[in-house]
């Protein structure tokens, strides 16, 4: 028994003893080199990206805003704890004003000395203009990149609402001001087709002029790749077009390795606000009613120098701003005056910006909103979205400064008006009506009839005004001779680009440049720190329930859970039609439903 006590002594000073000295030497080693650890912040591009900010519902944050979404760019740049950004881009529905917006944020993360590596899986042209601003652009191996170029498709219904009886009386003023020509033709005139033709040139060579100086291609190289159109993720490596094929954990092991680093730690949705939801007890009754009342306002009241952000995004009519039906809002031009004023009023506001992403609409309410800028004694610079047309212009041209970005849809200066008459359609249904008038142009206004001869004069007259006065205050907020805005107007639609050349804007330029030059306007160093106050300002959950723009969103899913809800044969053809809008799709010839009894 002493033996075999013995000869354990003997193997635990043979195998224990020399290990744990070992181990003490490892745990020496790990102290003088500590574990490095990498903090890398990822952000999902996806959704409509809209222009203005709303207060967030019961569930909070869920899609961000342009505003929010760059908020989080700007944010992660000068995050100390933040090595390099990720951006997973999923499609996002968005023009080509935000992506340029997008892009400029891109590169002041990249100019802040951090990477921003993009990832895509199944990418259009919008993903990959905005991943061509990062530093290294990935794809998994199943992965497709979809470059094909410019394309555009008008839709005519002229010969449906004659099928109809429908009777589209529509004037326009300018030649080039087709927007009814879609009602009132089957095809496109020779000063329609010469607009667009000349749009798609230079959003078409803003295309490979990007790619080629991004990706360090030779142009003629990009036009032929985008000949070809679709690529796989190999195709795509092989050509140049992206720079690395990895899955997600092949990925996080090169940022590893990039950033000589033991453990990445990936911040999902990066700076993103998470709203409490439980609602429990006094302090949860409290925090109801803050969300109910609109929670803290984003506009600060400190005593720091403002710059105004006020938004008009949407069709411009007149009156207060309206929620659509099925989502989206209308710009009334009451609200915008009234921020407007707000902003001038405002002791601590020195500037204003006014973000315009608009088609245009009422030519009252634009001349409503142009005259309120005009007015102002403090500096106001316009910065251009994706469109700001026609009345989106008119309400810039009354701007000190005008920036837009290249792809901007702008100009468009010229007047339409007009109506759809039903009273024939109404005929072939059964509805007959009759009418008793007194005034030679008393059917001016009346939905059932054409106008008569004397009605389209006095029509016409008053487009011919307004179009004059439209012509006049651009040539003056141009600073332009009337005759060259002349050349320039009937109804031309220009991009960012064409319009810069041509005088109609100053800058090619960011929201973020709108606002240093605002600065600049002000009189203030361009270092020096201002807060932005955003106008008009979001609506609590309190308002937009009242005003139902809630339910239009809700009316909008209701409507369709009824279609789609009808049958399981419904879901699964709508199931079937998101699958295959992907070029490769992997799955089952046969559905299979297994239920247990």
């Amino acid at each position: 028994m002493r033996a075999l006590r013995l000869w354990s002594i003997f193997l635990i000073c043979i195998f224990v003893l020399p290990g744990s000295t070992s181990g003490q030497n490892e745990e020496q080693d790990a102290e003088q080199t500590p574990h490095r650890t990498v903090k890398v912040a990822r952000l999902v591009v996806k959704g409509q990206l809209p222009e203005t900010a709303e207060q967030p519902g019961f569930f909070g944050d869920f899609q961000p805003n342009l505003r929010q979404l760059i908020g989080r760019l700007d944010e992660a740049a000068t995050d100390d704890d933040v090595s390099a950004v990720v951006l997973r881009l999923q499609s996002p529905k968005i023009g080509r004003g935000k992506l340029a917006e997008l892009r400029a944020a891109v590169k002041r993360v990249r100019s802040s000395g951090k990477k921003v590596y993009a990832q895509l899986q199944l990418a259009n042209a919008h993903d990959y203009l905005l991943a061509c601003a990062c530093d290294t652009i990935i794809m998994p191996e199943s992965g497709t990149l979809i470059v094909t170029g410019i394309h555009t498709e008008i839709t005519f219904f002229k010969d449906l609402l004659e099928k109809l009886d429908i009777e589209a009386d529509i004037i326009q003023v300018g030649d080039y001001k087709g927007a009814a020509e879609p009602f009132t033709r089957d095809s496109m005139s020779d000063e329609y087709r010469e607009q667009f033709e000349s749009l798609v040139d230079d959003l078409y060579e803003y295309l490979v002029e990007t790619i080629a100086s991004e990706r360090k291609l030779e142009p003629q190289k990009v036009r032929q790749l985008i000949d070809v159109g679709m690529f796989t993720a190999a195709e795509a490596h092989q050509e140049g077009l992206i720079d690395q094929v990895a899955y997600d954990r092949q990925f996080t092991e090169q940022l590893k390795q990039a950033n000589e680093a033991d453990r990445v730690v990936m911040v999902e949705d990066y700076g993103k606000e998470i709203h409490e939801l439980d609602f429990s007890g006094l302090m949860g009754l409290s925090k109801m009613f803050e969300l109910l009342s609109g929670g803290k306002s984003s506009n600060r009241s400190s005593r720091a120098k403002k710059i105004a952000v006020v938004y008009v995004a949407g069709p411009i009519m007149s009156g207060k701003s309206m929620p659509g039906v099925f989502g989206g809002q209308t710009v009334g031009s009451d609200t915008i005056v009234e921020a407007l004023k707000k902003a001038e009023d405002h002791n601590r506001v020195v500037a204003t910006v006014l973000r315009v992403d608009s088609p245009g609409g009422s030519a009252i309410a634009s001349d409503q909103i142009w005259k309120a800028i005009v007015d102002a004694e403090k500096p106001v610079v316009a910065s251009m979205g994706d469109i700001a047309a026609s009345g989106g212009y008119y309400i810039s041209m009354g701007c000190d400064k005008i920036f837009a970005e290249p792809e901007t849809l702008t100009g468009s200066i010229g007047v339409v008006g007009g109506k759809i008459a039903l009273g024939k359609m109404m005929g072939n249904v059964g509805v007959n009506v009759e009418t008793i008038r007194r005034g030679k142009n008393s059917g001016l206004m009346s939905v059932h009839s054409k106008f008569t001869e004397s009605e389209r004069e006095v029509w016409l007259r008053t487009m011919n005004e307004t179009y004059r006065q439209f012509v006049t205050k651009a040539a003056q907020g141009r600073d332009m001779d009337v005759d060259k805005m002349e050349t320039l107007a009937a109804g031309r639609l220009w991009t960012g680009r064409q319009a810069q050349s041509n005088g109609l804007i100053d800058h090619i330029g960011s929201l973020s440049e709108a606002i240093d030059a605002a600065k600049q306007l002000a009189g203030l160093f361009q270092d020096e720190k201002i807060e932005l106050i955003i106008l008009p300002e979001p609506k609590s959950l309190l308002d937009r329930l009242s005003e139902g723009s809630l339910f239009g969103a809700a009316v909008q899913q209701g409507v369709e859970s009824i279609v789609l809800g009808a049958s399981t044969s419904l879901r699964e053809i709508e199931w079937m039609q998101r699958l295959f809008g992907e070029p490769s799709v992997l799955m089952l010839p046969y559905r299979v439903n297994v239920t247990t009894n």
